[in-house]
């Protein structure tokens, strides 16, 4: 028998007491980056001689390089555990992705160092195939746990449904999920199958738990208001990461949502888009694993972010073949054509009724009298004065090509309630159109929001007849089925889908308009 004096027993016990103590975790991410590897302007389109002059150019590759460097080796320095993570939908959105098809991106974050990527809807946009193309060139965990690739060749045992870090000696479990409604927002195929967010994750965190793994982040590309549901719904997340949505948190941002959300004791962190910001969370754990404090900001990655010059010169290696193409002048607008998601995914908006009107513009000449697009294709505003290709290529990034056929006014209407379908989430597939103008109820069940729909005859409107045939123009990502617009593809009769390229489309009709006046006009009207 042993036995420890009482003073022995005391020091025993206070010293087992200090062997552990709170765990602190550095989470830094991005997310819906878009190939963004240049630097963007205030609209989000690409970065001008003007607006660098003005010095009001944001993120680019070689800036976010320079910044997670900057955090990461100070915090390390400092004894502190790091992670750099990805939300998802870095691939697609610019010249350098339609001509290295993913390879510029997978090099950048190879050079930077990120630990874990959620998949993003747009890492679907070529297929199984293009997917597997960037995960062969990139060595980190790309990760969704409501995703099933088994059936698929490309991608079978190729996407972890979560993974375990070990950082400072803790392990940190990642957990993901994806939006289901990628089959429509992208091209993933037949072979890919798609889950509940919340029970997908509800199973993966009981089966870190069940490998003592108490410290699980998600890292999701759902959006937000899916990410607040999945905080309150899914035990054992102790915060998530999130994408999709493209929201804007910040503490120092006027009109920004805070940094972060917090759904009872499990804060939701958002950074934006397209680089522009670099999300720091800093969470710290109790020795059950369970956060006891979350903090952080955005940082606005502004002219005041001295780029990375390594990085920096490799893009403009990369760039320069496409630099004299990207910097010329196709018109002038008199004023700043507003294009941003929460206006464009809700409501008629500036970019919509230009990109519309342009398209209808083109195909009139065959007899078309109805537009009709998605807001999810539609990417950066436009800033006053000249316009470049570069800025078009921002707006249009995804080389769309018009698509046009005839349709019974039931099928326009059938497309329209889809396009409304989802105003509450901002859906992309919410539409903006020509030669049509719409009221619509947002408060009505999906599937009858249609109030009144009217065509233009000649000088006036009248009622869009369903029993009536309508010539519609697209383009070729609706008239496959995208955003859910599957009536284009089985009720389309005599189709042309080899229509010119969207982007070439609306430069033209820049250039015969110029100088353009933006404008909104009623087209689309809640009741």
């Amino acid at each position: 028998m042993i036995i420890r004096s009482a003073a022995t027993l005391l020091a025993f016990c206070f010293c087992a007491t200090m062997v552990r103590a709170d765990y602190t975790l550095h989470i830094l991410h991005i997310g819906d980056f878009s190939s963004r590897i240049e630097p963007v302007n205030a609209q989000d389109s690409s970065c001008s001689a003007k607006d660098k002059a003005a010095e009001a150019c944001f993120g680019g590759i070689a800036r976010i390089a320079a910044k997670v460097a900057e955090l990461r080796d100070a915090l390390q320095a400092q004894g502190q555990n790091v992670i750099l993570l990805d939300t998802g939908d870095q691939l697609q959105g610019s010249l350098l992705y339609a001509a290295h098809r993913g390879a510029v991106e997978a090099e950048f974050m190879q050079r930077i160092g990120f630990d874990a990527m959620a998949l993003g809807d747009h890492e679907f946009d070529e297929g199984p195939e293009g997917l597997r193309r960037f995960l062969d060139l990139v060595d980190f965990p790309v990760i969704s746990g409501n995703v099933d690739v088994s059936r698929s060749a490309a991608l079978e045992g190729r996407i972890a449904r979560h993974v375990v870090l070990d950082v400072g000696g803790e392990r940190i479990g990642l957990v993901s999920a994806l939006t289901t409604d990628t089959a429509e927002t992208s091209g993933p195929g037949p072979d890919i199958v798609f889950m509940d967010p919340a029970l997908s994750l509800a199973a993966e965190v009981a089966t870190l738990e069940a490998k003592g793994v108490n410290k699980i982040i998600a890292l999701t590309h759902v959006g937000l208001a899916t990410d607040k549901e999945l905080a309150a719904d899914v035990d054992g997340i102790d915060a998530i990461i999130g994408g999709h949505s493209r929201t804007v948190m910040s503490n120092s941002v006027e009109n920004a949502l805070a940094y972060p959300q917090m759904v009872g004791d499990v804060p939701v962190a958002h950074a934006y888009a397209y680089g522009k910001y670099l999300g720091h969370l800093v969470l710290q754990f109790d020795d059950a694993g369970h956060v006891t404090s979350a903090s952080g900001d955005t940082i606005l990655l502004d002219e005041s972010v001295t780029p990375d010059p390594a990085i920096a010169a490799r893009v403009a290696e990369l760039a320069g073949p496409f630099e004299e193409i990207k910097q010329r002048v196709v018109a002038v607008v008199a004023n700043d054509i507003d294009g941003r998601w929460e206006n464009c995914r809700t409501g008629e908006c500036e970019m919509g009724n230009l990109v519309a009107d342009a398209v209808l513009a083109h195909a009139r000449r065959r007899g078309v009298g109805i537009a009709i697009l998605n807001s999810g294709g539609l990417r950066a505003s436009l800033p006053a004065g000249p316009v470049t290709v570069g800025h078009i290529l921002g707006v249009l990034p995804f080389q769309d090509t018009l698509s046009t056929f005839k349709a019974d006014g039931t099928t326009v209407l059938a497309a329209l309630e889809n396009g409304f379908s989802q105003v509450d989430s901002a859906a992309g597939r919410f539409p903006q159109v020509a030669g049509i103008r719409v009221i619509y109820d947002p408060e009505a069940t999906p599937g009858s929001r249609v109030v009144s729909a009217e065509v233009r005859d000649g000088d006036r409107w009248v009622p869009l007849d369903p029993s009536g045939t309508y010539f519609v123009v697209t383009n070729d990502y609706l008239r496959g089925g995208g955003d859910g617009y599957v009536m284009f593809g089985t009720d389309g009769r005599k189709a042309h889908d080899h229509g010119p390229n969207l982007a070439d489309v609306l430069a033209n009709y820049l250039a015969v308009n110029s100088p353009y006046r933006p404008f909104l006009d009623g087209r689309i009207k809640t009741k």
